[in-house]
C-alpha cells in the first residue's frame, strides 16, 4: 500500500507541474527546461533548476533530473515527445536536491547509467538523510531512501560519452560551487552545460570553496563557447561576458571578507557589515549573501 500511495502522490505532483514544464531547444539536439529563480518551497516542490537532455543518434543523455520524482517523470515524458531514441545516461552535475531528486523516474530504464563526479556518491550519502528528513516540511514532497540514487559511473577527471554522432566531454572540477561539480561539453554544437558553476540573475551560492570557484572561473573564461547553460537563470550566448557578474561578486566577497579578517573582525560582525554595492542586480540576495559570507570567512581565516 505504501508504494501505491507514493506512486499516486508522484502522479498527482506530476500533473500539478505539467503546465509549468516548458521545454526549449537551445542548440541542435539540446533541450532545456528553465526553472524559475526561486527558493524551494511547498508550491514549487524544489523544481527550480535548469534541467534537460541531449539527443544523439544512438541514445539520450539527461542532464540533471529535477527537484522531485514527479519532475523527473515530466522530464522523461518530454524526452519521449522529442525522440524515441533510448535514454542511456542520467548525468547529475552535483549533489543539491533541485538537481538529483528526479533520478528515480529513470531507474527502471533497461541498462540506464547514472553518471556523476567521483565525490558525488559520498556527498549523497552524507546529505541524503537530511534532505529526506526535511523534504515534506520544506517542499511538500515525501522522499525516501529509494530517491537517493548514486552514480554507477564516476568521473575522476575527464570522461567522454558517445551518444552516436555526438561526443560529450564530462569534466570533474576541483572544489568550487561544491566539491562534486561536473560540467558537460557538447563538442558538436560547442555548448557547455555548466550547471551551478554559473548563476545568471540568481545570486551565486557558495557550498564548496570560494578560492576554488574563482580558480575554475579563471580557467573557464579562457575558453570560448557558443552556448552556455547555467544551473539557474537564462541560457547565454555571449561567453565569457555573461560570466563577469558572478566573477565580480565572488571577487568582491573574497576581498571584503579578507579585509574584515585583517581588521580582526569576528564572523558575527562580518555578517552584519560585508555588503555588495551591486546587490540589486541579484535575485535572492538576502537569502544567500550572509550564508556566502559565513562560508567565505570560514575558508579565508585560515588562508596563508
Amino acid at each position: 500500500m505504501k508504494h501505491i500511495w507514493v506512486s499516486l502522490l508522484y502522479l498527482y505532483l506530476s500533473s500539478a507541474i505539467a503546465d509549468s514544464f516548458s521545454l526549449k531547444q537551445v542548440a541542435q539536439g539540446i533541450y532545456v527546461h528553465q526553472g524559475p529563480i526561486a527558493l524551494p518551497d511547498q508550491y514549487n516542490h524544489d523544481a527550480i533548476a535548469n534541467i534537460g537532455f541531449i539527443v544523439g543518434r544512438r541514445c539520450v543523455a539527461v542532464i540533471d533530473s529535477g527537484g522531485n520524482p514527479a519532475q523527473g517523470i515530466q522530464l522523461k515524458q518530454a524526452v519521449r515527445r522529442v525522440t524515441q531514441v533510448p535514454i542511456c545516461y542520467v548525468i547529475n552535475t552535483h549533489v543539491h536536491p533541485d538537481h538529483i531528486f528526479g533520478n528515480r523516474a529513470f531507474k527502471d530504464i533497461p541498462n540506464i547509467k547514472f553518471v556523476g563526479h567521483q565525490k558525488l556518491s559520498r556527498a549523497m550519502s552524507a546529505r541524503g538523510s537530511f534532505y529526506i528528513a526535511r523534504s515534506m516540511q520544506q517542499v511538500a514532497v515525501k522522499l525516501t531512501k529509494d530517491d537517493i540514487i548514486p552514480p554507477t559511473i564516476n568521473v575522476r577527471d575527464v570522461l567522454q560519452l558517445d551518444l552516436g554522432g555526438r561526443v560529450l566531454e564530462l569534466m570533474a572540477h576541483p572544489t568550487a560551487h561544491t566539491d562534486n561539480d561536473l560540467s558537460v561539453w557538447d563538442k558538436k554544437t560547442n555548448t557547455m552545460w555548466l550547471s551551478d558553476l554559473l548563476f545568471i540573475g540568481h545570486l551565486p551560492v557558495l557550498d564548496g570553496s570560494l578560492l576554488g570557484w574563482l580558480a575554475e572561473i579563471d580557467k573557464l573564461e579562457q575558453r570560448r563557447f557558443d552556448v552556455v547553460i547555467p544551473g539557474h537563470g537564462s541560457i547565454v550566448r555571449d561567453w565569457p561576458e555573461s560570466l563577469q557578474p558572478e566573477k565580480r561578486y565572488l571577487q568582491s566577497l573574497a576581498s571584503n571578507v579578507r579585509h574584515k579578517i585583517k581588521q580582526g573582525v569576528y564572523m558575527e560582525d562580518a555578517l552584519k557589515t560585508v555588503d555588495y554595492a551591486a546587490k540589486d542586480q541579484w535575485q535572492l540576495f538576502d537569502a544567500f549573501h550572509k550564508k556566502n559570507i559565513s562560508s567565505a570567512f570560514a575558508e579565508l581565516e585560515w588562508e596563508d
